[in-house]
């Protein structure tokens, strides 16, 4: 498709190869995307990424990755340093953005995009702060136990998220590098959380736990994976529980975003939100 307007704009649904460009835009941003995060985006919804081109030349991006007929969430929207300004961002949103049909959209805006986003319909749910920095080591504790099956975690997951998602749970949980540990007590799952790694640090996400005890728990056991390297967790700043464990835990803030949306979501658990997924998926 031709953008109206930027008639030398070609807009085009991404392959998983195109998408290396973009993870490497958003590495360059600051991003710390996970070195494996392509795959398990696109195992959601494949027809959902998209690539602006001048002369065949990537030049902007942004994904609107589908779940299910009412949600849908917006990331990665980015236009090479050197052409911005001029419309390509703006024109790749509007091609990409139709993807979603009359679906409730998702995003979570840096604080620079975030007028540009409320122009477009969003409005602000709450801020999400990224904390990060080394964790001591410290004993795996009782009841934290590597994840064996997605499918054991679904019900879980969906509880904790705006829209069902096993099949990128399934991508997730296995995907090279990825490191899923749960926490059960008197044989009932309290929570659950995963590491990965990053362009310039170990990521965790999600941490979905039932307390502040779960969550405790399951932060020393991936920190305990990271073997002394930093790490970042992105934190829901309305769930001050949350805050107060990465605080007790010696992590700073880095940067934060506004989770933003066009419209209602479905109810969710979000007092077990104590690190969302990704900023890029939801």
């Amino acid at each position: 498709m031709t953008s109206p307007g930027h008639q030398d704009l070609a807009v085009t649904r991404a392959t998983l190869d195109d998408w290396a460009v973009v993870a490497r835009w958003a590495g360059d941003e600051g991003w710390n995307p996970g070195v494996s995060d392509p795959a398990c985006f696109f195992a959601q919804d494949p027809e959902g990424f998209f690539i602006g081109r001048l002369d065949g030349e990537p030049v902007s991006s942004v994904s609107v990755v589908n779940y299910g007929d009412g949600y849908a969430f917006l990331g990665f929207y980015l236009v090479r340093p050197d052409l911005r300004g001029r419309g390509h961002g703006l024109a790749t949103w509007k091609a990409a953005l139709a993807h979603a049909g009359g679906r409730t959209v998702g995003l979570d805006g840096v604080v620079a995009q975030q007028d540009n986003y409320r122009q477009s319909g969003f409005e602000p749910a709450h801020r999400t702060f990224r904390y990060s920095g080394v964790v001591p080591g410290t004993p795996v504790p009782d009841g934290v136990r590597p994840v064996e099956d997605a499918a054991s975690l679904a019900a879980y997951d969906t509880a904790c998220h705006p829209a069902d998602r096993p099949r990128f749970l399934r991508h997730w949980l296995t995907a090279d590098g990825h490191r899923a540990l749960a926490r059960v007590v008197d044989g009932r799952l309290t929570g659950y959380g995963v590491i990965r790694p990053g362009r310039d640090a170990l990521r965790i996400g999600p941490l979905f736990a039932d307390t502040a005890a779960d969550a405790r728990a399951l932060l020393a056991g991936l920190a305990a994976e990271a073997a002394g390297r930093e790490l970042a967790v992105d934190v829901p700043e309305p769930n001050t529980a949350a805050v107060a464990l990465v605080e007790e835990y010696g992590l700073t803030p880095s940067f934060e975003t506004a989770r933003m949306y066009t419209g209602p979501i479905r109810p969710y658990a979000a007092e077990r939100v104590f690190g969302v997924t990704t900023l890029e998926l939801g």
